[in-house]
């Protein structure tokens, strides 16, 4: 087996947990644009206060925000076949498992993405509303023109943070067989028995990614800052 620990090592299995990198993107990139559209919706639902939807959506956030992602991926990966099923006869035991991942973390984020989007809205002054009416614009042009913009400010840096939070949260998947980073580590841990040089391999590669999207986010933030000089 060699010794415990091998930087050797860590520079060879570097490119092969690489390989679970755009796995890994892709979990991101569908999650944050579904939990986007379903967190909006969410987000009007509880705002305008829809009777019986406000209540289940309510009952829903609340389910998600308390319970860890892995019990909402098991719950997805054996739970929604049997829905399917009884609701449609169709059998989906059998569909491709990252499916399952990207419902999960769509449900997930659709979820924190709908409290911060709730949030932001309710925080733009009524005032601004008014103000948007008096000039003649109509309700849509008044939520998009002006409201939109100044709770999309509000929100971003939520919504930044719960990006990150995901591609750090998608290590889960691999508990399932996808083989994303983590679940690269884990191939290579079971054919070689090292698991140290994997999971280095893995700590740089979120490190580095986290670093990035940190200043990215943080030059957003700057950019649409209030007052902030050009």
């Amino acid at each position: 087996m060699g010794p415990f620990f091998s930087l050797d090592r860590v520079f060879e299995y570097f490119p092969i947990v690489l390989r679970g990198f755009p796995v890994t993107v892709k979990i991101v990139l569908v999650a944050t644009a579904a939990g986007l559209i379903f967190g909006t919706l969410l987000a009007f639902i509880r705002i305008y206060k829809v009777p019986v939807l406000n209540q289940l959506v309510l009952l829903y956030i609340s389910f998600v925000r308390g319970t860890p992602q892995l019990v909402q991926l098991f719950i997805i990966l054996y739970g929604l076949p049997l829905l399917v099923f009884k609701a449609t006869g169709l059998n989906i035991n059998r569909w491709d498992k990252l499916f399952f991942v990207l419902v999960t973390y769509s449900l997930n984020e659709a979820a924190f993405f709908s409290e911060y989007i709730r949030a932001a809205i309710l925080a733009v002054p009524k005032g601004q509303t008014e103000a948007g009416y008096s000039v003649g614009l109509t309700g849509s042009q008044t939520f998009f023109r002006i409201i939109l913009p100044q709770a999309a400010r509000i929100a971003l840096p939520g919504l930044g943070t719960s990006f990150i939070y995901l591609f750090q949260g998608t290590s889960l998947a691999y508990l399932i067989g996808i083989f994303d980073i983590m679940g690269q580590v884990n191939a290579i841990g079971a054919r070689t028995h090292h698991f140290i040089e994997g999971y280095v391999c893995a700590g740089i590669i979120f490190i580095i990614i986290s670093v990035i999207l940190e200043k990215v986010l943080h030059r957003v933030n700057k950019r649409l800052a209030y007052g902030a000089p050009e």
